[in-house]
């Protein structure tokens, strides 16, 4: 019996469904299996690991809630249309006087700019929880946000974070703990129970910078320090067995005892800032070939906050133009153009990802002598670039003091390099920028991929030309490379994000975040 022509009509209709659901992934063929994380018989993923028991981590935390939550659309409490001169003021009354009511299920409603130019003298500033920015669109008859006046960051968010310590700190009991742990043992766990926050924080000490390689950095005859202090993340308790605590998302980091006792303890953390979007218009301003030294426009800045979204932003001309340090932030379908190139050796960053659990997804730049993502001191992830194409002389390169936790995912540098180096001297003493971090089914000029000492970086499944350095100002000794695997044909899954966050939380979870 032939198939009937509805029959057909109905097969090309699910196809095309199917496809559209299909992850957005690079145009070169995928046929490869990575040694390291591959979709074993069942179809769950099974992990390669080190000696030590490392492995690469479940990165799918990172995005708006923990990661696989759809972005909510929040129902507008106010409307505003552009007013002649400066608008900074007028949109700021309306944040104001949307602040002073009380939240509904967390949000106290969106904020609509209708379409038109509001010239902006001064930031916008979003310091109370549960406010949505809307415009009327981020194209040229949208909603176009002018800044105007003296140099300075479009919008502002920034909770007054406090962090208080509670009871006795303990320590970690086990010699080491591998990367992408949920679970650990602590000495004594009687002070923590289900539900606490802890700060697990490892001391910088002397035998682990020279570990590092980081006891002899100069620069200009002048000696220069890597890391001070300590190194912390944060942590929700979800089960305590005796003394063995698990975790709600997996260490970033591994922690080695014999460079010190790494501590455990339990903080409360107030100020913090939540269910903050902005969304759906356009930020401009005149074209700025400056030196990060002088002043310029900045997009937007979101710090002390968690759970927050940026979305459908075009943005022209900012330097430095994105600070994210907040924590479980999604950052979607922003794209950020240069009229002209920045100037000087020190490189700007367009997109700073130095808190944890954020994603950057399906992001676009072009632009010339910058970095199109950079971390800074201390980060702890996971920081995920998800499907983003960056077209310029520029680099993705973490930047400085030990980040750990960043993948890019599926990503395009095609006139730049990805980098995961020991940038030295650098600076004032960058010295090994990342840890732990995945390049994986992505395209770039170049790979710079360099392995710390007792840690490891990969690039997975990568097309591009692979580079060995020393480190910057020096001739020899190459540092070692980082690990790549299948390098120039790609590997399955064809994203390693929508892959974990699939099998965390199910195929909902992908879908809720367009794919």
């Amino acid at each position: 019996m032939k198939p009937t022509r509805l029959f057909i009509k109905k097969c090309f209709a699910l196809s095309l469904t199917f496809i559209a659901l299909l992850p957005a992934t690079n145009s070169h063929s995928q046929s490869a299996k990575s040694q390291w994380v591959y979709p074993n018989a069942n179809g769950k993923l099974e992990y390669k690991k080190t000696d030590k028991g490392d492995r690469i981590m479940d990165y799918s935390y990172a995005g708006y809630m923990g990661g696989g939550v759809t972005i909510p659309n929040i129902g507008t409490k106010i409307t505003l249309s552009p007013v002649d001169g400066d608008n900074s003021s007028n949109i700021q009354k309306a944040i104001d006087q949307l602040a002073a009511t009380e939240p509904v299920n967390s949000f106290r409603g969106a904020i609509l700019l209708k379409p038109g130019t509001y010239n902006c003298d001064n930031p916008i500033n979003i310091n109370t929880s549960g406010i949505v920015l809307r415009g009327s669109g981020s194209g040229e008859n949208g909603t176009i946000l002018n800044m105007t006046g003296k140099p300075h960051a479009c919008i502002v968010v920034k909770g007054p974070v406090k962090t208080n310590t509670i009871g006795n700190a303990t320590v970690i009991a086990d010699t080491y703990v591998p990367v992408s742990s949920f679970s650990f043992t602590l000495v004594d766990a009687s002070g923590f129970k289900v539900g606490d926050m802890i700060r697990i924080s490892r001391p910088v000490t002397e035998a682990w910078v020279k570990f590092m390689g980081m006891d002899n950095l100069v620069r200009d005859g002048k000696k220069q320090t890597w890391v001070t202090g300590e190194i912390s993340s944060d942590r929700i308790i979800q089960k305590i067995e005796k003394n063995k605590i698990t975790v709600d998302v997996p260490l970033n980091d591994s922690y080695d005892s014999q460079f010190g006792a790494i501590t455990v303890q339990k903080i409360n953390i107030t100020g913090e800032l939540s269910q903050i979007g902005m969304e759906n218009f356009r930020i401009v301003c005149p074209a700025q070939s400056v030196t990060i030294s002088e002043g310029h426009h900045r997009a937007f800045t979101m710090d002390g906050m968690s759970d927050g979204w940026a979305r459908n932003i075009e943005i022209l001309n900012t330097v430095n133009s994105i600070s994210v340090n907040g924590k479980r932030i999604t950052v979607d379908h922003v794209n950020i153009n240069h009229e002209v190139p920045t100037l000087g050796a020190a490189k700007p960053a367009d997109l700073n990802g130095s808190g944890p659990q954020i994603l950057f997804n399906q992001c676009n730049i072009s632009g010339d002598n910058i970095f199109f993502l950079a971390t800074g001191a201390k980060v702890s992830g996971p920081v995920v670039l998800l499907n983003c194409i960056f077209k310029g002389n520029g680099w993705i390169q973490p930047h400085q003091r030990w980040a750990t936790g960043l993948l890019v995912d599926n990503c395009e540098v095609p006139a730049g390099g990805i980098d995961f180096m020991n940038r030295g001297s650098m600076g004032s003493g960058h010295g090994w920028a990342i840890g732990w971090a995945v390049a994986w089914n992505s395209k770039a000029k170049s790979f710079l991929n360099q392995q710390p000492p007792g840690s490891a970086n990969w690039v997975i499944g990568s097309i591009g030309e692979q580079q060995k350095k020393a480190a910057p100002f020096n001739q020899l000794p190459l540092l070692p490379e980082g690990l790549y695997d299948s390098h120039g044909v790609r590997v399955t899954p064809g994203s390693l994000y929508l892959a974990q966050l699939e099998e965390r939380l199910g195929k909902g979870a992908v879908r809720n975040i367009g794919y």
